[in-house]
């Protein structure tokens, strides 16, 4: 039997209850929408900030950090508007949940994105990896839920960050120390390089994250924390995860009609990017892909890509008996 849900009871039959809830939440948005825009609003201060270098941004915005008042207004609000109505719907994005981590995210401007991020203590697991995404980030920990943070880093040097990264050259994570969370607490974090992973809550953590992560060519990494080794990369744009997506939904559903998608993929900037495209072609239609995997495999940029290509590649050659011996 599926568990009964909320929406479940929603009150669609209501014309003026549900005309109400409507109308209540678009005035919500609308005031914080004006509030945003203003002058000194947070729209505004993060527009100001978008073409700034990150360490610049990072610090043009720390004041809506350090003085989260602003936060609790708007969360009352929230509040208020749920207490008239239960069915309402305050206008804020929310991202992941369901039990486990996820939050909202309050702003964002071109690669600047201020968010507030809830861990649930009954869902957090002993963590086994650190991820590790191109970028800066400023974090004040508003509730510590008796949690220990580990700090992770990884050795990059300038040419990996602007597109010489390899994986079978990438230097090794290593953790410190863990140590108490304390709410206040900031933490100032070039992301491309140091991570951190939160255990041992006892209640839940929750924290007011503002990242910067321009476009890059370096992959977002992920690392095995017990052995210390890279373990998977991704690309690391957003329209790229995105396209990423996309092309592995039309693989899943055969849609072979959409091939020009992926060969015009497989052309990205972004190596990563170009594999997973040339990966999901193949999986999708092996023939038609057959050429462009060739090209791959001779001329594209990335050493990786190429060796991966041309193992690929291997993999349609016609096997050669042996000799009759006769």
């Amino acid at each position: 039997m599926p568990v009964p849900s909320r929406h479940d009871h929603y009150p669609r039959a209501d014309a003026l209850r549900t005309a109400a809830i409507r109308a209540t939440a678009n005035d919500l948005a609308a005031a914080w929408r004006i509030g945003d825009t203003a002058p000194a609003g947070l729209l505004t201060a993060l527009a100001a900030a978008s073409d700034a270098e990150p360490d610049q941004a990072i610090a043009r915005l720390r004041p809506w950090l350090a003085d989260p008042r602003w936060l609790g207004v708007r969360l009352a609000e929230a509040l208020a508007l749920l207490a008239a109505d239960p069915f309402a719907r305050p206008p804020l994005r929310i991202v992941g949940g369901g039990g486990g981590p996820g939050g909202l995210i309050l702003a964002e401007c071109g690669a600047i994105r201020l968010s507030l991020q809830l861990l649930p203590f009954e869902a957090m697991a002993t963590p086994t990896t650190a991820l590790f995404v191109p970028g800066r980030a400023a974090i004040r920990v508003l509730a510590a839920g008796g949690a220990r943070l580990t700090l992770h880093h990884v050795a990059l040097s300038a040419a990996e960050e602007v597109g010489a990264f390899t994986a079978a050259a990438a230097s090794p994570c290593r953790s410190d120390p863990p140590y108490p969370l304390v709410a206040g607490d900031m933490l100032d974090l070039d992301t491309a390089r140091t991570s951190f992973t939160i255990a041992g809550a006892t209640g839940d953590v929750l924290l007011l994250e503002l990242a910067v992560q321009p476009p890059s060519p370096l992959p977002m990494r992920t690392y095995e924390l017990v052995s210390g080794r890279l373990t998977h990369l991704s690309a690391s744009r957003r329209d790229t995860s995105f396209r990423a997506m996309a092309l592995a939904l039309l693989r899943a559903m055969d849609r072979r009609d959409a091939a020009p998608l992926f060969v015009e993929a497989t052309l990205a900037d972004d190596f990563a990017a170009r594999w997973s495209a040339m990966r999901d072609f193949v999986a999708l239609d092996p023939e038609p892909a057959r050429p462009w995997l060739a090209d791959m495999a001779t001329s594209d940029p990335h050493p990786e890509v190429r060796r991966a290509a041309a193992a690929t590649l291997a993999l349609f050659m016609p096997k050669v008996s042996d000799p009759c011996p006769a």
